[in-house]
């Protein structure tokens, strides 16, 4: 394969896969799990992922008792090779794993998704788990 085409953007994917999804709960450790969510607009991106982040915190988000921790414009990246800089990042908590694929699979959100899968070129969707205790920044 070239380098152009392994760094082909446009052949990225941006939704999860059902198989994905399937690891994603056999790896459930219970309670909640924070989702990373990296994003690198399309060229109009910013306006079509606007919408479907709206109709996500107005309806999608309480209907399954998820919140926003934190949304952002990428800025200065001190530590990244070209072209590795993000447009936005999103982080956001959901009460299980198993919340978020309720999530996904609601036919309600299904009608919005479409918005966020046109709006991105690339992205990362990442579940994270917490440090032990004695791991933790203080």
């Amino acid at each position: 394969m070239a380098v152009s085409d392994a760094c082909d953007t446009a052949k990225m994917g941006v939704d999860p896969r059902g198989k994905d999804l399937k690891r994603y709960l056999s790896e459930d450790s219970g309670g909640p799990v924070v989702m990373l969510n990296l994003l690198r607009y399309a060229e109009g991106g910013r306006e079509l992922y606007a919408r479907y982040a709206e109709a996500l915190s107005e309806t999608f988000l309480p209907r399954y008792g998820a919140e926003v921790l934190y949304a952002g414009e990428g800025s200065t990246a001190l530590v990244a090779e070209s072209g590795q800089q993000w447009d936005a990042v999103l982080v956001v908590q959901y009460p299980s794993r198993q919340a978020f694929s309720d999530m996904v699979a609601d036919p309600d959100y299904q009608q919005v998704t479409q918005w966020r899968t046109a709006a991105l070129t690339e992205a990362v969707l990442q579940a994270t788990v917490p440090w032990p205790t004695e791991h933790s920044a203080t």
